[in-house]
């Protein structure tokens, strides 16, 4: 196990040490304090605990570690997530997994408003409750909401689906509440195996997805631009 002190070491430090390790390392951050941009840019294959509270873009352009914060996280966790998982033991500010191209963001607590924003083929999953806006401009991949959700959830979504067990505020424009599949069930018992998170039956999800209303410009007849 490497132990690297935020105590100690600056950001920039500790992210080239990180860069630096084999694969299959092993490395426990101490003393983060809130400290914002760790363990981001990674492509090694590395485990990764942060031991309290971080700050924002923690595990940021991640493909292939995987990481664990014992605490609450900032603003943009695991965004541009390319591969890997990021697990956050409590709650995530704004924007959680925002552009994620793969890999998987997981919040063990609430995640604020804008969650999965602009996915692009990654998958995040919150245990609890998400805030307004989530799932704005998803274009690919899976959200997985355990909780309630809030107002305009998927607006502008594209190809990607979020799955709700609680109550939705609100769905956003062109976001409709669609029959869910057989296929869709398997999908969130498979993240329910994921993350642990056994407090979501997979039966009884909703399932969000694009109306496909807004897929193509539509110019009025006769308009004078």
């Amino acid at each position: 196990m490497v132990t690297l002190s935020c105590a100690e070491l600056s950001t920039r430090a500790i992210n080239r040490a990180l860069a630096e390790l084999p694969d299959g390392s092993r490395v426990s951050i101490t003393e983060p304090q809130g400290r914002h941009n760790l363990a981001v840019g990674l492509r090694n294959q590395i485990t990764i605990t942060i031991a309290g509270n971080a700050g924002y873009f923690i595990g940021g352009l991640g493909d292939g570690p995987s990481i664990v914060v014992d605490g609450f996280v900032g603003w943009s966790v695991g965004e541009n997530l390319m591969s890997g998982t990021v697990r956050v033991r409590g709650n995530a500010s704004e924007s959680a997994g925002a552009s994620s191209h793969g890999g998987l963001v997981i919040v063990d607590g609430d995640a604020s408003s804008r969650a999965g924003i602009s996915l692009k083929g990654g998958t995040l999953v919150v245990a609890g409750d998400a805030g307004h806006m989530s799932g704005f401009m998803a274009q690919a991949g899976t959200i997985l909401i355990g909780g309630d959700a809030g107002a305009g959830l998927g607006d502008s979504l594209y190809e990607a689906v979020i799955y709700v067990g609680g109550a939705i505020r609100s769905l956003g424009a062109d976001a409709r509440v669609e029959e869910l599949t057989e296929g869709d069930v398997q999908r969130v018992r498979q993240l329910i195996q994921q993350t642990g998170f056994d407090h979501i039956d997979p039966q009884n999800v909703k399932r969000v997805a694009s109306a496909r209303a807004l897929y193509h410009f539509k110019a009025v007849a006769g308009h004078a631009y």
